[in-house]
């Protein structure tokens, strides 16, 4: 498989960017990488926020009113990011979540759900291969015994339901979903909301 992750690039120049635009609200990103709004937010998420919380959640009893997947092609246009359907699309991708849960609690969540998504969605692979997932893995800096570990611990799953069923108690109906300072946003198209309201609590010293 070639490498088509350049996660290191985008870092330093997230890092690069001025404080007062990166903000200092408390941010926690839901997500699903088995979803392609889900990789759409993620990208502007590392780009405009810092110190994100990633946290893989399960979308199952939040798509209410989930937008069709066609709807993607057309965003990924207008935010001029790469879009290519993976294989078994749509399917769950459980193995791949369940490394995501562990890279969150390793602090690699960004990390993981960055490169995975790219492989998924830029690349048009199965995050559920193998392969595909140690590449996703090792990108993120986990080793290849605890993701296989991890990707095979259905206990893992708990977490991550909880995590669905906690956005839907504060209303959300999709994901991904950002978490501001208590504020819920869900939607892919509702980034900029979340991250006008991060700077607004920011400013404010909340």
């Amino acid at each position: 498989m070639g490498v088509v992750i350049d996660l290191e690039g985008r870092r330093r120049a997230r890092d690069a960017r001025p404080a007062a635009r990166r903000g200092t609200a408390r941010v926690q990103l839901f997500f699903d990488l088995g979803d392609p709004y889900s990789y759409l937010a993620a990208e502007r998420v590392d780009r405009a926020f810092d110190a994100v919380t990633w946290t893989p959640a399960s979308a199952r009893g939040l798509l209410t009113h989930a937008r069709p997947w066609e709807h993607a092609e057309a965003r990924a246009v207008e935010l001029r990011l790469p879009l290519q359907w993976p294989e078994r699309h749509p399917a769950p991708v459980m193995r791949a979540m369940r490394v995501a849960s562990l890279a969150a609690e390793c602090g690699r969540g960004a990390e993981f759900a960055l490169a995975a998504g790219r492989l998924a969605f830029g690349g048009g692979y199965d995050l559920d291969d193998t392969e595909t997932l140690v590449e996703a893995a090792a990108a993120a800096g986990i080793g290849l015994e605890a993701t296989l570990r991890a990707a095979a611990d259905a206990r893992r799953d708990a977490a991550m339901e909880a995590a669905g069923r906690r956005l839907h108690a504060e209303g959300a109906d999709r994901l991904p979903a950002l978490l501001v300072d208590g504020a819920v946003f869900w939607g892919e198209e509702r980034v900029a909301e979340a991250l006008a309201a991060a700077r607004w609590a920011a400013a404010a010293g909340v």
